[in-house]
């Protein structure tokens, strides 16, 4: 009801309304269905902008009439944690191999007190989060030829796979912030990603 009365306002300063639904991809049916009333009679002076990470998950019937602009943002992952592109290379030759060896069913654990021993906390966030970007590149199917063409090995994980890591790295993100034994919450990381592979098989 309340997407109705919005709609149906006038706008005083100009001739067209526009509206602008952000993480459109959240809507649920009752509001999808209403928006599509809405855009199977368009008015000339409204115009809609469906803002959405996932357009997948917004309906087919609301996805086909519109006008689908895909907006890439310039960013690199190094520019976003401020770090430069050489430090950004440095940490993706230890995650590359770390995570090749949690993949393939390796002792990962072994690296944790590497990493541990060689890297300050700050150092240990970083890696997290670049392991984080990693995961969301697979799962948004981002395109990521500096990241992918390294990872190659990742192609095989199903979506549902990469989605829980996804939540798990968060999980661990969030949980370094606070005074915890870094190596402990490493090899906890490393346990809960290889069951998660095996529960996939």
């Amino acid at each position: 009801m309340e997407l109705k009365y919005l709609f149906s306002k006038e706008s005083q300063y100009t001739k067209e309304v526009i509206y602008v639904i952000k993480e459109a991809e959240k809507m649920n049916k009752e509001a999808s269905n209403t928006i599509l009333k809405f855009l199977e009679e368009p008015s000339d002076n409204v115009i809609g902008f469906f803002l959405t990470k996932d357009k997948n998950n917004i309906i087919s019937t609301i996805q086909s009439r519109c006008q689908i602009i895909e907006v890439v943002f310039d960013n690199t992952i190094s520019e976003n944690l401020g770090i430069t592109d050489s430090e950004y290379q440095s940490y993706l030759e230890i995650i590359v191999n770390y995570l090749r060896q949690i993949e393939e069913d390796n002792d990962a654990i072994l690296m944790n007190k590497e990493i541990v021993d060689n890297y300050e906390k700050k150092d240990i966030v970083v890696i997290v989060q670049i392991i984080l970007e990693v995961y969301k590149t697979i799962l948004e199917k981002k395109k990521n030829d500096q990241l992918l063409n390294q990872l190659d090995f990742l192609n095989k994980l199903s979506y549902n796979n990469v989605e829980r890591k996804v939540n798990l790295i968060i999980e661990i993100l969030n949980e370094i912030k606070f005074n915890v034994n870094i190596q402990l919450l490493l090899d906890r990381f490393v346990l809960e990603m290889e069951s998660i592979n095996n529960e996939s098989i």
